[in-house]
């Protein structure tokens, strides 16, 4: 009953005539702020600001935005992670587990590598060596695999990283690149160090579009989001770019950014691949110029030292997706730790197993690989580059 009259008192109150004070005060705010301004609406988000509404509140928001270059509504990359199969290895791998300084010995059987006797050949002692295995056993805790070959050593299976690139469906109309920070990256509100953080972190490997790039004290930045930026510490970005370079002479290409440490594919004036990598390391640096693809193998085995000692020795039985494009370099799977966005090889092209699955079927012999570096730091004299190596 209460409330009953209270609604009926309500009714009454907004019945009657407005107040002269209140009718005055209403007036000067018309004046103050433009003849009109009560007569019309307040735009919708993504309504033109025509003069036929106010541009206040969320349409306001929403015309910055688009001003500064966000699309509205928002819209994600036009991309997506290919099928998580592409990652699995097509074969087991495990990992010499006996101190690099040592002779792997391999034996004719189990049993025999158990009890340490008789071995019928050795892998050289290595800082980096892997072996490919059809079946394990275990005996007192340690594992034990057995080759394709037949015989049998200690080692230790790995797993490896299901990182993936992404396909695209068009070309992008933003920038875009990965998060390569070791650790949780949290952006900032301004394109600066002592800015205030946002509170939003991101992970190594997470995909950002970029919308804008500043360089504030010599340092180069990102802005993801609104009033969202991180480094080009924290970030590797690219300019998706389809026009042909100089000196590719077809409709398909593939162009690694030495700079950006990022693989992209093209085909028919279309980006359609693009994925985060790790290249070659001073001195053994991953040429630039313009190459062939001229030999694709399911599998192979890199092997090889670079110091006179030999003390850097390398062997990597079953590498997947080998694609060679110039001598020895190649574009490969790794299933050795590594981490992708940084320059780690001795002048191959590292990728994860997922991307280089998706390139390596993609790609055909005679396709073109356009290696540069736009910060031109990498040396181009073809006289210091040898042969290369994973």
């Amino acid at each position: 009953m209460k409330r009953f009259l209270l609604v009926i008192l309500l009714s009454i109150l907004f019945l009657l005539p407005l107040s002269d004070a209140y009718a005055q005060t209403l007036s000067s705010t018309s004046a103050y702020i433009g003849e009109g301004y009560f007569e019309l609406p307040l735009c919708l988000p993504g309504m033109p600001a025509d003069g036929n509404c106010l541009l206040y509140g969320p349409a306001q928001v929403i015309a910055e935005m688009k001003a500064a270059g966000y699309a509205y509504p928002p819209r994600e990359l036009p991309a997506a992670t290919p099928p998580s199969e592409l990652g699995v290895m097509p074969v087991w791998i495990a990992k010499v587990n006996l101190p690099e300084t040592e002779r792997a010995p391999i034996y004719s059987s189990f049993d025999d590598a158990v009890a340490g006797v008789n071995p019928v050949s050795h892998i050289a002692p290595g800082t980096l060596r892997y072996v490919s295995y059809v079946t394990r056993q275990d005996h007192d805790g340690k594992p034990y695999v057995q080759l394709a070959t037949g015989g049998w050593m200690r080692a230790a299976p790995i797993a490896y990283t299901k990182y993936q690139g992404v396909e695209f469906f068009e070309n992008p109309s933003t920038d875009f690149g990965w998060i390569v920070g070791y650790q949780d990256t949290e952006s900032r509100r301004e394109p600066s160090y002592a800015a205030t953080a946002t509170g939003q972190s991101y992970l190594r490997g997470d995909l950002v579009q970029v919308y804008a790039t500043t360089e504030t004290n010599g340092v180069t930045w990102y802005q993801i989001g609104p009033d969202e930026w991180v480094s080009s510490y924290m970030a590797n970005v690219v300019s998706a770019n389809p026009d042909r370079p100089e000196g590719v002479e077809a409709d398909r290409w593939i162009e690694i950014n030495l700079d950006q440490q990022i693989i992209l594919a093209y085909e028919d004036g279309r980006l359609v691949f693009a994925a985060s990598i790790a290249t070659g390391r001073d001195p053994f640096f991953t040429q630039p110029g313009v190459f062939q693809i001229y030999e694709k193998k399911e599998l192979e085995t890199m092997q090889g030292a670079f110091e006179a000692d030999r003390s850097d020795f390398y062997y990597l039985q079953d590498v997947p997706w080998t694609m060679y494009y110039d001598q020895a370099r190649a574009i490969h799977a790794t299933y050795w730790p590594f981490g992708y966005g940084y320059p780690q090889s001795h002048g191959c092209v590292n990728l994860s197993p997922g991307d280089a699955q998706w390139l390596f079927h993609w790609a055909e012999v005679g396709d073109y690989v356009w290696v540069h570096d736009p910060s031109g730091q990498t040396p181009t004299d073809p006289s210091l580059y040898g042969p290369g190596a994973p």
